[in-house]
């Protein structure tokens, strides 16, 4: 009976590991000083004066919320030409002049489907190069 505990325990302690609570709970946060409409419409400026990051129009990635009728976060999109990723974020209000960015998921190539997601499935090397050109290129920009 000890022994059955005992694998129990030790199937719950490695399996729990394996168990993240929240919608997207790897996301890399950041918190930004500004209301989230601004910080949209920031980004929509950001885009439109720095087109490179725009991901191409073929691929169908529009920065919006969802028609879901509770959508919390609005969905942006960026997209790095040098290294072909494109990097998904999100926006979502923390307090009443405070928007969390939340930098999500890479997908290698055009083609959707090659997600990954931060502070998951990379590798510790592959994270802190997404994070640190994101912070660098767009992040730095915006605030």
């Amino acid at each position: 009976m000890k022994r059955i505990i005992y694998l129990l325990g030790v199937m719950l302690i490695v399996s729990g590991c394996n168990i993240a609570a929240g919608s997207y709970p790897y996301a890399e946060i950041y918190e930004i000083n500004s209301k989230e409409s601004d910080l949209e419409e920031k980004i929509k400026v950001f885009k439109e004066q720095n087109s490179v990051f725009e991901v191409p129009k073929q691929v169908g990635l529009i920065d919006s919320r969802s028609d879901y009728k509770d959508d919390l976060w609005y969905h942006v999109y960026f997209y790095f030409k040098d290294t072909d990723q494109i990097i998904y974020t999100w926006l979502r209000t923390s307090e009443e002049n405070t928007t969390s960015f939340g930098l999500v998921s890479v997908n290698q190539g055009l083609q959707l489907g090659n997600w990954k997601t931060i502070n998951d499935d990379l590798s510790d090397e592959e994270d802190r190069l997404i994070k640190d050109k994101f912070e660098k290129l767009i992040l730095n920009k915006l605030k």
